[in-house]
Formats: C-alpha cells, structure tokens, sequence
C-alpha cells in the first residue's frame, strides 16, 4: 500500500506532463492552420472583390430590363383597358342619353 501511495502520483504527473505537451503540440498546429485558413479566404475575397465590376454590369443591365418590361406591360394593360372600358362606358353613356331623353 506504501508503495501505490508514492507511486500513483509519480504517475498521474507524467501522465499530466504528457497531456500537457500534447495540447501545446495541437494548439500550434492549430494556429498554423488558423493562418492557412486565413491566407486562403484572403485570396478568396481578393477574386470576389475583382469580380464586383462584372456583377455591378450585370446589375445594371438586369435594372434597366426589368424597367423597360414594367414601362411596355403597363402600356399593354393601359391599351386592353382602355379597349374594354371604352365599350362599357359608351354603353353606359349611351344608356344615360336615353334617360335624359
């Protein structure tokens, strides 16, 4: 019994040393791979931001169709409204003269 009592703890430090050189181990190389990581978004944002241009172009061309299709389909509903309620209204017109008549 005197024996496992100065033992076990001689043990469970080295046991504790190791464990600590482990973490030191895997937490530098976690810092390096934070900083490949970061290297790589780097140039991942340098390529997107090189390619605001092009999506500002697309942007604006897809802004302008999108308004030159809103201007022609409000004059193709204003012409079939004015086509069919013409013809309503000049029959309630017509309607009205024969009242007053």
């Amino acid at each position: 019994m005197d024996f496992l009592a100065q033992f076990l703890p001689i043990v469970i430090y080295f046991l504790l040393i190791i464990l600590l050189i482990v973490g030191i181990i895997l937490g530098i190389k976690a810092i390096n791979a934070m900083n490949k990581v970061e290297k790589v978004v780097d140039d991942v944002n340098k390529k997107v931001e090189s390619l605001n241009g092009f999506f500002n172009i697309i942007d604006f061309t897809t802004d302008k169709i999108v308004a030159f299709s809103d201007r022609l389909i409000d004059l193709i509903t204003s012409a079939f409204s004015r086509i069919f309620f013409k013809k309503k209204k000049s029959k309630v017109d017509d309607e009205e003269r024969e009242n007053e008549e």
